[in-house]
């Protein structure tokens, strides 16, 4: 079954808090842009639609992790967006990143004796419960020069196995910086559906907090230019989200937005020009 059959509310959109400005960072095209938005029924599900943002997922982002990221904390570019943890998103979602903990070693786990030792885990100031911060950043984050590589030490586990790193990786880790959010849409035949989005995670997207972040990759120009649209160096992460069905059909719409002859509609600003 598609992992989206159910609604979950968006903190950041409770908080209450006006919404400050991003800071001025010149590789950063801003927060308000024209976007394309589609919206289909999902193939698998007729009690849910999808609504895709075009503009996000058919633009050239790619994470430049340790190839030009700044990083979100100033003076710590090395962490990429991994410096505060990360929070899992349910009992399950921390479970399942406990059985791949169990088999990281030494040789691909730069603090493997700490995290054995002391533990992985930890509480955060409202009690949700998160990876545990280590030295500055993610406990799992190998720092450069470790011989087993930097990085996360789940992500590179993954790749020598041959999995997927969503199988791996905490929820929010592989998702980043797809965001998913679920509303239920009360239709003018007193029927409800699911409307589940699937769009680019913004500095809003991380909360009022987001604002004050050093830097983030979606709209800077320096992460866009990669070979491939995100709809597709993404597949992977994207039919988890939506079901293979799901991504199919997205993929087939991302596929005609790109093949038109026309000037594209609202592209994205941190996109390169298309010739």
């Amino acid at each position: 079954m598609p992992k989206t059959k159910k609604a979950k509310d968006d903190k950041s959109s409770k908080s209450g808090k006006t919404p400050r400005k991003a800071p001025q960072v010149s590789d950063e095209k801003g927060l308000d842009f024209a976007r394309a938005w589609v919206e289909f029924p999902d193939p698998a599900d007729d009690e849910q639609v999808f609504r895709c943002d075009l503009t996000w997922l058919t633009s050239r982002w790619n994470c430049i992790f340790g190839s030009g990221c700044q990083g979100i904390q100033a003076g710590r570019a090395d962490d990429g967006c991994c410096s505060l943890g990360a929070h899992f998103s349910d009992e399950d979602d921390e479970k399942r990143v406990a059985e791949h903990v169990a088999r990281l070693t030494p040789e691909i786990w730069q603090h493997h004796d700490e995290g054995t030792r002391n533990g992985w885990t930890s509480e955060d100031d409202e009690g949700s419960r998160q990876t545990r911060p280590f030295q500055g950043s993610c406990i799992f984050q190998n720092r450069p020069g470790f011989a087993g590589g930097a990085g996360c030490s789940l992500h590179i586990l993954a790749l020598k196995e041959g999995r997927e790193p969503l199988e791996t990786k905490p929820d929010v880790c592989w998702q980043l910086p797809v965001r998913r959010t679920f509303d239920w849409i009360e239709r003018p035949d007193d029927t409800r559906v699911l409307q589940v989005s699937i769009g680019e995670y913004d500095r809003r997207g991380w909360g009022p907090g987001g604002h004050d972040l050093h830097w983030w990759c979606t709209s800077a120009t320096s992460a866009h230019g990669a070979g491939e649209p995100v709809y597709v160096s993404y597949r992977a992460e994207l039919t988890e989200l939506m079901g293979k069905a799901g991504y199919d059909r997205l993929a087939e719409l991302c596929e005609r937005r790109l093949a038109s002859q026309l000037p594209l509609v609202a592209p994205h600003p941190a996109d390169p020009e298309r010739s």
